[in-house]
């Protein structure tokens, strides 16, 4: 019976876990214009890896990155004017749609809107 209770929990967190696995492509509307970000997440487990790319910023790679359900977090690092600067982004997957918040230095913040390419 335990065993029946701990296969049961388990199959209960891996379903209610996000599928945020693949390409994801997101805009956010900034005073200077749109800015577009592609993202190609990959996840085992509770982790998330992968990379983003944007034309202004270029390619970063995720680190520290979590899925808890359906919340996604994770930091790059972009190289803006010679300066390196994090990133913290953290977010909701609801489907093949992403909302994601960013932090960045001196209070900075954007908001992307992804949506599942494949």
């Amino acid at each position: 019976m335990k065993w029946f209770l701990a296969c049961l929990a388990l199959f209960a967190f891996t379903v209610s876990a996000a599928d945020v696995s693949g390409n994801w492509k997101g805009t956010a509307e900034t005073q200077n214009g749109t800015i577009e970000r592609t993202f190609l997440f990959k996840v085992d487990g509770n982790k998330l890896t992968g990379e983003t790319n944007s034309e202004r910023m270029g390619k970063s790679v995720i680190e520290n990155g979590k899925v808890d359900g359906d919340n996604i977090s994770f930091t790059i690092t972009v190289k803006f004017q010679d300066n390196e600067m994090k990133l913290n982004y953290s977010g909701k997957v609801t489907g093949n749609d992403l909302k994601l918040h960013v932090e960045g230095a001196g209070g900075m913040t954007i908001e992307y809107v992804a949506k599942r390419v494949s």
